[in-house]
């Protein structure tokens, strides 16, 4: 699936492609790093790009996301939805439990499956770290994880070969 909606976003513009591509929960920076770098983008240009796509849902979500979940909770499938996001989440989080902000930054910049800005989010909601702390650790994380897969990216175009 993720493979289809990266095909139909190249036909568009390349440059939304990897903005969008980032901005997904699944892929994040770490599926949008790689695209830019195979379209041909600078280093620099590919970040800004997968920097800027992970980062525009995380403002709505940090806000959205426990009045959203409350609100439609009376329908079952949604309260089954977040309940099972909640608890996937929570058995995922010890380290944001822990340390909060610090956990949140660390928790983000590990650039693996779950760990990224939208579990971030939830992670901060559920554990109710404010605003000021949430998106500041959340920006820091994803910096950090987007320098991770820049460097994996280009020494894996360095080591395998390719164009970048």
């Amino acid at each position: 699936m993720l493979e289809q909606i990266t095909e139909s976003l190249v036909g568009f513009n390349k440059e939304i492609a990897v903005v969008v591509l980032g901005a997904l929960p699944i892929s994040e920076l770490r599926g949008a790093i790689p695209l830019g770098l195979a379209m041909g983008f600078s280093p620099v240009k590919t970040y800004v790009l997968a920097f800027a796509g992970n980062m525009l849902p995380v403002v709505p979500l940090l806000f959205l996301l426990q009045p959203v979940a409350e609100r439609f909770r009376h329908i079952t499938a949604v309260r089954r939805f977040f309940d099972w996001l909640f608890e996937r989440t929570r058995k995922k989080a010890a380290l944001i439990e822990r340390f909060e902000a610090l956990g949140l930054i660390l928790f983000v910049a590990v650039p693996l499956p779950v760990t990224g800005a939208w579990t971030g989010c939830v992670a901060a909601t559920l554990f109710k770290i404010r605003f000021r702390l949430a998106f500041p650790a959340i920006i820091t994380g994803v910096a950090i994880a987007g320098c991770v897969v820049m460097a994996l990216s280009l020494a894996g175009i360095e080591l395998f070969g390719g164009a970048h």
